[in-house]
């Protein structure tokens, strides 16, 4: 009579077990990625610009104290809100690489300068190296400029993990997507909604880790 070999069976169910795992694992980051990519779709596709206390561009690179297309296009849009008199204010956002003579707010302010906003007009952060800093820098000169409302401009895939940050930092923001000319091809597009994709769920793990 043969007998069957017992750690042979006690590998084949450790195995269904770590196959049944990592199928479900599978199926959750799927679910997750599906539904956080129709969350960053909603935002990119739609524009809430409406009459606000201020406006506020998240920074994009720039280069010499020239403000890169992606800056540039949203600076425009940002230009186009304030002038159709949504807000009073313009707050451009974002600092410099280290040794850096220059920074993306302090960019963004001189080309809206340029472009007849008044200087009292415009307020630049200057400090923050990331979208998250951004946030919350933003936060705090809401508190300290008593705005209640802030329409948000960035690229419309970035959207929703901004309105996600600006909401954790306690403000009340209205997305407005920037001015896109072309279209992007598929990898690029593909590309951005990866790392949005990654970005937000990297920040809310930590979020609660």
């Amino acid at each position: 009579m043969i007998v069957p070999d017992t750690h042979l069976k006690k590998d084949f169910a450790r195995s269904r077990w770590l196959t049944k795992v990592l199928l479900v694992a599978l199926l959750i980051a799927v679910g997750w990625s599906a539904w956080v990519y129709g969350q960053i779709r909603y935002y990119a596709d739609r524009d809430e610009a409406q009459p606000a206390d201020a406006i506020a561009v998240f920074g994009a690179a720039e280069y010499d104290g020239r403000p890169s297309p992606v800056l540039r296009a949203r600076l425009d849009h940002a230009l186009e809100l304030y002038q159709r008199r949504l807000a009073p204010l313009v707050i451009t956002l974002g600092g410099g690489d280290p040794g850096d003579t220059h920074s993306e707010g302090g960019v963004g302010h001189d080309y809206l300068l340029a472009h007849g906003v008044p200087e009292a007009a415009i307020i630049a952060e200057t400090q923050s190296s990331n979208t998250a800093e951004s946030a919350a820098r933003l936060a705090s000169i809401a508190r300290t400029n008593h705005l209640s409302r802030i329409i948000v401009v960035s690229d419309g895939t970035h959207l929703f993990r901004i309105h996600a940050l600006c909401e954790k930092n306690g403000l009340h923001v209205l997305t407005s997507p920037r001015q896109v000319t072309g279209s992007l091809g598929w990898k690029e597009s593909w590309t951005r909604m990866a790392h949005e994709i990654l970005s937000y769920t990297a920040w809310r793990i930590g979020m609660h880790g």
